[in-house]
């Protein structure tokens, strides 16, 4: 009996132990570190420049914890002052507005500077006369507003437009009208195009309405496209979050998947105003993922053309003369893999066409002489350039990151370099992420400087020289009591070489002593990178982390911001993006001892939502639990740009090994499926399709619907998801009993 009961004793204590109710304190410390805590608690975490018009200053908010003032910067000066009387202006506004305004909390959402004597400051949706001059504020009666035709040539004596999806000229001088085009129906318009969110409600419905038609400079020629919806295919979705509807409402969008010919595509025409001559590229169709720009010359009848294939294995750039219809090859670029990160602009001034391209193994600046037809390398090297941000007529300015041997790899610094390729400058010098914003001369730029572990410094400088002009303000984090830098580490890639890079997030009542389960917050998206370079960037991971959990991310190889070879390990192999995050927690645990690599948990949304259900099917005994939101399970039916650049097209048998729901059977842990019902972005049908072949696998699982969300989650329903997640973290990776009332806002 008494060893019955001593059984019985200890079975209660292992059970007790084993679902200990979580402690509320770690929530609130949770809480602490939500998005609309951290940017009200946090002050200074950015500040962005409102350049003023006459270019002789700036304003900026600066948040203290008295309140936001509004301060200005003049250039001749590089003094930091008010913009206005706090005081007076609340004091205005508290008479204006007929209740109480504090001079730190104006609420004003916008303000036009016009001179040191007036402004336009905005709330809502009035705007008010501000003269400091005469200490006066009035309403700003509201102007009509007059829309531009678009559709009217430069001189004015044209009007393009559309009757039955056909195109017509009207002279505006005589009145006269002229037909262009016959055969345009419903699903073969002129003049058209296809909107990315262009939602229908109901099988048979119409889609907006839309008309563009651009103009030559010299208005003697106009291009339009004819949007070809006869063989476009259709997604579908039931909203059932309405709630004056007792039956869903049925909503469909044009959208192709992978691989698929019933796609919406564009035909790209030109035509001469007087004549009436019609002129189309000699080039091959081209699907709404994959258009032909163009690019008007200050030539007559010149037109420049940007083409990239279906499948994105090449690029080329083409001069089209269209009174002789004739097509010249100005540059060409194929790839055995794909081609990312290709942009272009036609400098005629200097006649040349400037272009960045990974053609060289890395993210450079090239150039054609738009005469010779020469190429030149405008930059070379080993590292990666972000963008362009301003050209001053001599000197091109740039973001690059990886320049300086030493020096993370991921943050960007702003450099410039002579149009030549000469007088290679670095104007940021600190070996920090820099975030620029410049004016509109490019005399000037304002630098909010930092990493993960460096809280923001937000200075004005002098662009040319970088020289710092005036601090303008630095980030407090001191209202976040909890707060704790994140730990930035290295690890070694899969093939035992390259240097990847990622932080950790530990609780802020860490004890080196416990052991700790990991959770991965990933997203491998190969066209981004998830290295946490700015400082505002690295606080929301703390929240997690104080529910009891050391919090990672990593960018491994296959992601973007490096090499060529770096980020083709991702092409045709997204399945296997999460090959590094294994090799990182394994070097992580055996270098400390607090991370229980026995207890790793994985999230992530989007293309994250499917490396976190990956996870738990490619490495079942490794990734023990995890949460996978609005994920592109199988990638055959995602929209088809993503996974054809990335995946690869014509489709072949990589779509299907590397698709979760071909390998549901192989499940062992614990999987949450979330999706937002009504998401045109990543369909649910995905996420659905993964939940039947689950069920027919016979595998536990859980599901969650939102069914009016979007492919973001908003209000009610972010915080429902977050809690979820946290609390499907707390159980089954803590194995502790979750709460679920929590208070969501921070004193």
């Amino acid at each position: 009996m008494k060893q019955a009961l001593l059984f019985v004793l200890l079975i209660t204590i292992f059970n007790g132990h084993a679902q200990e109710q979580k402690a509320e304190e770690d929530y609130q410390r949770a809480v602490e570190f939500l998005p609309e805590n951290v940017f009200s608690k946090g002050l200074n975490l950015r500040i962005g420049p409102n350049w003023f018009e006459d270019e002789t200053g700036l304003w900026f908010k600066d948040q203290t914890r008295e309140g936001t003032f509004y301060r200005k910067v003049l250039f001749k000066t590089g003094v930091i002052t008010d913009l206005f009387d706090h005081q007076k202006i609340a004091d205005l506004f508290t008479e204006t507005l007929g209740s109480p305004v504090k001079k730190g909390d104006l609420g004003l959402d916008d303000i036009k500077y016009l001179n040191p004597k007036e402004m336009l400051l905005t709330i809502g949706e009035e705007q008010y006369e501000l003269n400091i001059k005469k200490n006066t504020l009035s309403l700003k009666e509201k102007e009509e507003e007059v829309e531009v035709a678009k559709n009217l040539s430069p001189d004015g004596k044209w009007e393009a437009y559309t009757e039955y999806f056909n195109l017509y000229l009207r002279n505006t001088e005589t009145g006269e009208k002229k037909q262009l085009t016959t055969d345009g129906t419903k699903d073969y318009a002129y003049g058209s195009w296809y909107g990315w969110a262009d939602i229908m409600e109901g099988e048979n419905a119409n889609r907006p309405e839309h008309f563009a038609v651009e103009w030559s400079p010299d208005g003697e020629w106009f291009h339009v496209n004819i949007c070809d919806l006869r063989t476009a295919n259709k997604m579908y979705l039931l909203d059932w979050s309405i709630d004056s509807l007792y039956r869903p409402k049925l909503l469909s969008y044009y959208r192709g998947s992978p691989g698929d010919t019933g796609m919406v595509y564009y035909h790209t025409v030109f035509f001469n105003a007087k004549t009436g001559k019609r002129v189309e590229p000699d080039l091959p169709k081209v699907t709404h993922i994959n258009t032909l720009s163009h690019n008007w010359s200050t030539t007559p009848g010149k037109v420049y053309l940007g083409y990239t294939s279906r499948g994105y294995k090449s690029v080329e750039l083409i001069a089209l003369n269209l009174t002789n219809e004739q097509q010249t090859s100005i540059y060409k670029e194929e790839s055995p893999t794909n081609i990312d990160n290709f942009d272009f602009e036609f400098m005629e001034d200097w006649n040349r066409v400037y272009f960045f391209s990974e053609r060289s193994g890395w993210k450079q600046s090239h150039y054609v002489d738009l005469e010779t037809l020469e190429l030149h390398d405008l930059t070379k090297g080993e590292y990666f350039i972000n963008e362009l941000i301003h050209f001053d007529g001599k000197d091109f300015y740039f973001m690059a990151s990886g320049v300086k041997e030493g020096v993370n790899p991921y943050y960007e610094k702003l450099y410039k370099i002579g149009m030549d390729g000469d007088n290679f400058t670095e104007i940021t010098p600190e070996d920090l992420n820099h975030n620029v914003r410049m004016s509109a001369n490019g005399k000037y730029t304002v630098d909010n400087m930092s990493s993960a572990t460096s809280p923001t410094r937000t200075v004005l400088r002098n662009a040319a020289t970088g020289e710092i002009i005036v601090e303008l303000g630095k980030a407090d984090v001191s209202q976040l009591p909890h707060y704790k830098k994140p730990e930035v580490f290295t690890a070694i890639a899969r093939e035992n070489e390259t240097t990847i890079y990622g932080a950790l997030w530990l609780p802020s009542n860490f004890d080196e002593s416990k052991k700790y389960p990991l959770i991965d917050a990933s997203y491998t998206g190969p066209h981004t990178h998830e290295f946490p370079v700015q400082f505002h960037n690295s606080l929301t991971d703390q929240a997690l982390a104080e529910l009891g959990f050391i919090v990672m991310r990593v960018d491994g190889l296959g992601s973007s911001g490096r090499s060529k070879a770096f980020h083709d390990y991702s092409y045709k192999n997204l399945g296997g993006n999460l090959e590094d995050h294994v090799g990182a927690i394994r070097q992580l645990a055996k270098e400390h001892s607090w991370i229980d690599s026995n207890r790793v948990g994985i999230y992530g949304h989007s293309a994250g939502g499917y490396d976190a259900g990956h996870a738990v099917l490619a490495y079942p005994d490794f990734y023990k639990v995890a949460v996978a939101s609005s994920g592109d399970h199988d990638h055959r039916m995602e929209k088809a740009w993503w996974p054809e650049m990335y995946m690869g097209w014509p489709v072949d048998s990589n779509y299907h090994t590397q698709s979760n729901v071909t390998m549901a059977g192989k499940l062992k842990g614990k999987l949450l499926l979330v999706h937002g019902g009504i998401d045109d972005n990543v369909n649910p049908s995905a996420t659905f399709k993964m939940a039947e072949a689950l069920v027919k696998a016979d595998k536990q699982f859980d599901l969650l619907i939102l069914p009016g969300m979007r492919h973001g989650y908003s209000d009610e329903h972010r915080k429902y998801f977050t809690k979820t997640r946290w609390n499907y973290f707390v159980e089954h990776l803590l194995n502790e009993k979750p709460l679920w009332d929590i208070e969501w806002e921070v004193e």
